[in-house]
């Protein structure tokens, strides 16, 4: 009989909604027990996701760029493409930043196990290990941090398209695309339609809806749609029915409102979002088996022993937001599940790793209006008035800033343009903080750097 072990916390999965926490609480002089398939730091995100995609997003930047260097009075060919080379450069900054994790575990208390967690009573978890061997473990407290994983359209022939897992893994080596047919239009098919297509590929980006980037604001994402006609082909309000393999093509069966046509490309990439991932069992725990699971502001479930930050809880499937969501909790534990920290969920910052980038935080111009009627106020400076922007050559978009007129309080903001990604983080603080149109006007921006735009928009409201 496997012997049982007590622990303070077992944290289930070591991605951002994992592993803050626990070096917290393991510093907190907690006895912390932290399980995740990989056995080591950094998630879906690391593994397969932010890290490597940015890697390879990052080279095709540089050659389009370099394709646009006669704005700069440089002349000759633009590099050409190793695609061997470039996810050369994806793996070594993944295997960097796995060897940084290991020397942190290293320094730590934590007991890291690799294998599987599945809870198997009320306060009881039992860890399968890679190798085969059982180990149980009584917890005071859990903390379910089991992230997502890509979802597939149930559609005959689904099984051809590969999904973010087998473009970023460490060590992919699938052939470099010419012809890819990109199915989902959200921020993951945008970014890896964008990033091929500067490395010299032609991709087809299809979505279901009416919109490129359901979600988001409509008139931003008309405007990042539009700067990628010419590049990106982009079919909208089209659902796919189905894929099959014909030769060396996969032909991808599409049905819109008036008429049913098929794509044939060289690769076929599923981008239909991502489903959370449970581990079996919490039905002990008097939690659902499936499903994003319910949490609270510290990210407590409807079990007070239990927590779930993270994508796993579906607010805000996104790394930073669960590394945020990973501390929340580890402070509620610490104090005793005492409210002393919570989640600013609509403070989260969010990103589209495209060209141009696109980034948003809080409300847009029409769910504001939609909540604040019209004491909703919205002010904008185009980047085509900006410093940085005219140097670089890249002056569409602009940032808008959403005011409540009854506080004069930011309550959202959205970029469209040059470093929008850099841009919308001391915007988050401003919603999260509070802050108003004269405190942002107040604030002497370095030049010439885009953050001036910031100020901009600001003095459009306060002068």
């Amino acid at each position: 009989m496997t012997q049982v072990e007590d622990v303070d916390v077992v944290v289930i999965g070591a991605g951002g909604g994992g592993y803050p926490g626990a070096f917290f609480l393991d510093r907190a002089g907690r006895r912390v027990v932290l399980v995740d398939p990989v056995g080591n730091l950094g998630g879906d995100c690391l593994a397969e996701g932010c890290v490597p995609s940015k890697a390879v997003r990052e080279v095709g930047l540089a050659r389009a760029r370099a394709r646009r260097q006669g704005f700069f009075g440089l002349h000759g060919p633009a590099p050409e493409v190793d695609w061997k080379g470039v996810l050369g450069h994806k793996d070594r900054v993944q295997r960097r930043r796995y060897a940084q994790h290991e020397a942190e575990l290293a320094r730590s208390g934590i007991d890291m196990h690799r294998g599987v967690a599945r809870v198997v009573g009320p306060d009881l978890v039992e860890v399968e290990e890679a190798e085969g061997e059982l180990r149980r473990y009584r917890f005071g407290d859990l903390v379910v941090a089991t992230g997502s994983a890509p979802s597939r359209l149930p559609v005959p022939g689904a099984e051809l398209a590969v999904t973010s897992h087998d473009l970023f893994r460490l060590g992919a080596d699938l052939p470099f695309p010419e012809r890819p047919v990109v199915i989902g239009g959200g921020y993951i098919g945008v970014e890896v339609a964008s990033m091929l297509e500067h490395l010299g590929s032609r991709p087809v980006i299809l979505e279901v809806e009416d919109q490129l980037l359901p979600g988001f604001d409509v008139s931003l994402a008309g405007q990042l749609a539009d700067a990628l006609a010419g590049r990106v082909g982009v079919h909208l309000g089209v659902r796919v029915t189905g894929l099959r393999q014909e030769g060396g093509e996969v032909v991808v069966e599409c049905h819109s409102a008036d008429h049913r046509f098929e794509l044939r490309g060289d690769l076929a990439v599923m981008a239909t979002g991502r489903r959370p991932v449970l581990p079996e069992g919490l039905g002990h725990l008097g939690l659902p088996e499936q499903g994003p699971l319910a949490v609270d502001a510290q990210l407590r479930t409807t079990n007070p022993r239990v927590y779930a930050p993270g994508d796993v809880n579906g607010r805000t499937p996104l790394f930073h937001a669960a590394v945020r969501q990973s501390l929340v909790a580890a402070h509620v534990i610490a104090a005793g599940g005492q409210p002393v920290d919570a989640m600013a969920f609509d403070a989260v910052p969010m990103t589209v790793f495209s060209e141009p980038e696109l980034a948003q935080v809080g409300l847009g111009p029409a769910a504001a209006r939609a909540e604040l009627g019209d004491a909703a106020v919205v002010t904008r400076a185009p980047f085509e008035l900006d410093a940085r922007a005219q140097i670089l050559e890249e002056t569409e978009g602009q940032v808008e800033l959403v005011f409540d007129a009854r506080s004069d309080r930011l309550v959202g903001a959205q970029i469209l343009g040059v470093d929008a990604a850099q841009l919308i983080a001391p915007l988050a603080v401003a919603v999260q903080r509070g802050l108003g149109a004269e405190d942002l006007a107040k604030v002497a921006f370095p030049h010439p750097m885009a953050t001036e735009t910031i100020g901009a928009a600001a003095r459009a409201r306060w002068a």
